[in-house]
């Protein structure tokens, strides 16, 4: 019995290192970059992920590359505005405060993959490097997960980001 319980454990636990995906520089720590798939045609992908910085310095998410699927990716923000929901580009990126955790997530800040070169697939996964103003740039995985309808990375969000250069 004793066995069983053990193997289960260490499967348990060799697949949920599987499906999270971390990546480290420096003092800041990505979880799970991942995007949505996408339809054919969609000019558009987001991506998402958390950002912790673990240090006592801030530092900054100021660019990111990934040019298997965009020669134009941006970092955007989603805020109200007069009652307006308003997108725009953060051409300075984005603050890591030290000690805190950044959310990049559907509604709020978010990766915009511009002009992409091809459908983003579920299951797929892509490569992408994000420069960081302190840490330096870190190579990471964007995961394509399952477009799930209301959900801004997927197909919806083609909808939100049709005026941007499609």
């Amino acid at each position: 019995m004793k066995r069983i319980l053990a193997t289960f454990a260490a499967l348990a636990l060799s697949a949920s290192a599987v499906l999270a995906h971390d990546f480290t520089t420096g003092n800041l720590e990505i979880h799970h970059p991942a995007s949505k798939a996408t339809l054919p045609g969609q000019p558009v992908g987001g991506g998402f992920m958390t950002i912790t910085n673990k240090g006592t310095d801030p530092d900054r998410l100021v660019s990111i590359t990934a040019p298997d699927v965009s020669d134009d990716v941006q970092i955007h923000e989603m805020a109200i505005e007069n009652d307006v929901m308003k997108m725009r580009q953060l051409p300075d990126g984005v603050e890591i405060p030290a000690g805190a955790k950044v959310e990049l997530k559907s509604g709020g800040l978010h990766v915009m993959f511009m002009k992409i070169k091809h459908p983003f697939k579920e299951g797929d996964s892509f490569k992408a490097t994000l420069n960081f103003e302190k840490a330096g740039a870190v190579d990471v995985n964007f995961k394509i997960e399952a477009a799930k309808p209301g959900n801004a990375g997927g197909g919806e969000g083609a909808a939100n980001h049709e005026g941007h250069g499609g």
